[in-house]
């Protein structure tokens, strides 16, 4: 199952640092995870300074 970041993101980017496979990117408010791309391997959730990140 997919990641998805919640309205707690406050766009620091450690996510997208974290993701292996480049899922990660800055949208238009917040950051977005790519669920088509996320290799559901947790890394940026383990990452999340705010605990934004959450499976769907």
């Amino acid at each position: 199952m997919a990641y998805k970041i919640t309205d707690a993101c406050v766009s620091c980017g450690a996510c997208a640092e974290a993701c292996p496979a480049g899922a990660i990117k800055e949208g238009a408010t917040q950051y977005e995870i790519d669920a088509d791309a996320c290799l559901e391997c947790g890394s940026c959730a383990a990452t999340c300074p705010n605990e934004a990140i959450v499976e769907e």
